[in-house]
């Protein structure tokens, strides 16, 4: 099992990449509804707050972090430094790995001509990795019990959550009795990516811990971000001096 530490109060798995693998497996194995989370800065600012989403991330099986400050907190806090795993090279080893071991996968999200391109793409890439249903996003509320039935009678392995699913992260835990035995993950931009429809990030720039400037160029408006950021250094140093 992945070292489990807290980041002002919020919690976050430490999982080698060379324990990925055993990881996965170890959560396809359990019963239930499980999910797996890319917790980045602003969801642990989030998951500090009371709310579905705070519960949603203390119960998830898997943390794994995707900003580079949670890691300099961490270290800043003397905690046990995380492992940063970049979202969508994360999918591409999960799948990997359910891929090496013949297991199965649904789609939920995106537009009907993205997911199609996404369906294709896993196909040809993870040859053995069966894609057993699909739903786009977008849904009207009259279709949510058909998904559901869907996912509950098909017992992926894996639901891949997507763009399009308003409840994010969310959307699997508030309805975790609903299901039989499949493992969540939810990243916005997998299908994007997938059908080359949205830019990764570089790979010089995530790991530089600057891919928030390449959002600021896309959308100006999340500059008032940074004020965020300088409220969870505030919280940081906070907890460095007063909590023990």
């Amino acid at each position: 099992m992945a070292e489990r530490v807290s980041i002002v109060g919020v919690p976050v798995d430490i999982c080698q990449p060379d324990k990925l693998e055993n990881e996965i497996m170890e959560i396809l194995a359990k019963p239930g509804t499980k999910q797996i989370i890319f917790l980045s800065i602003w969801d642990l600012l989030k998951a500090r707050r009371k709310g579905d989403f705070a519960d949603c991330v203390k119960s998830a099986d898997l943390i794994i972090p995707i900003s580079k400050s949670i890691l300099r907190a961490a270290a800043f806090l003397k905690k046990p430094v995380p492992v940063r795993y970049n979202p969508f090279n994360a999918v591409i080893q999960i799948l990997s790995v359910l891929d090496s071991h013949f297991k199965t996968i649904y789609l939920l999200g995106s537009s009907k001509k993205t997911i199609s391109k996404v369906e294709h793409n896993i196909k040809d890439t993870f040859p053995s990795l069966k894609v057993i249903g699909r739903y786009v996003g977008y849904y009207p509320k009259t279709s949510e019990a058909d998904i559901i039935q869907a996912i509950f009678k098909a017992q992926p392995s894996l639901v891949l959550v997507s763009d399009g699913i308003r409840e994010k992260n969310c959307w699997a835990y508030r309805r975790r009795n609903q299901f039989s035995s499949s493992t969540f993950l939810y990243y916005k931009d997998a299908f994007g990516i997938f059908s080359e429809r949205v830019r990764r990030v570089d790979e010089k720039t995530f790991d530089k811990g600057l891919e928030f400037f390449a959002e600021i160029a896309h959308n100006p408006f999340k500059i008032f971000l940074i004020l965020r950021l300088f409220f969870f250094s505030l919280t940081v140093v906070w907890y460095k001096l007063f909590k023990k």
